[in-house]
């Protein structure tokens, strides 16, 4: 698929605010500090598109992008790190939740993992609500070149195996770079076929 064009559309409170539910979408959701930004700008060539930062948890609305006139990219508030009230993280919760499980146009949730780290109990929690939810979903492991490709190939595995634990169908995974660009391919092709099924649907 050829990004032609990304621009950004809109920061809603909730899913209800969001623009109208007329094209494809694809929630992009991770912990705090997981390369969710870098990640997007990487797979639409546009390093300015979605805001990077070093402080985790700037993130704080339901944030949309405009891919090619066609199709939405969605990046979601991170979960867990930021240091916010136990107040605001129940907000940030149950606008997630109420996004996930309530917008009609969302094809595919890639919940970011970084494959730096051994499993964190976080990410499997978050990974079971999803499958509770009945969410379709993809892992996406990010800064695999931020670490050797052993202790990289270890993680991916041991997550994985823990899934196995409770999972009889383990989900499609990706490995990715945002510096080397790995990964960017196959998430797109993933994302045109969803668009077919969108067009057909």
């Amino acid at each position: 698929m050829l990004i032609k064009s990304s621009e950004y559309i809109i920061s809603s409170p909730g899913y209800l605010h969001c623009p109208k539910p007329d094209k494809p979408e694809y929630a992009f959701i991770g912990r705090s500090n997981v390369g969710k930004s870098s990640l997007i700008n990487m797979l639409c060539h546009n390093d300015k598109l979605a805001k990077t930062s070093s402080t985790p948890g700037k993130t704080q609305l339901i944030n949309h992008f405009l891919i090619n006139k066609e199709w939405y990219i969605v990046d979601l508030p991170g979960y867990g790190f930021a240091k916010v009230s136990q107040a605001q993280r129940k907000k940030w919760g149950k606008m997630i939740e109420d996004y996930l499980r309530k917008r009609e146009s969302l094809m595919n949730v890639f919940m970011l993992v970084d494959s730096r780290h051994s499993p964190q109990k976080i990410d499997l929690e978050f990974v079971n609500e999803l499958g509770k939810w009945h969410i379709p979903f993809c892992i996406v492991f990010t800064k695999s070149d931020k670490e050797n490709q052993r202790t990289v190939s270890l993680n991916i595995k041991s997550f994985l195996d823990k899934m196995r634990e409770s999972w009889q169908f383990l989900p499609q995974h990706f490995i990715t770079s945002t510096v080397k660009k790995t990964g960017r391919e196959k998430i797109l092709q993933l994302i045109a076929a969803c668009n077919n099924e969108f067009e057909n649907y």
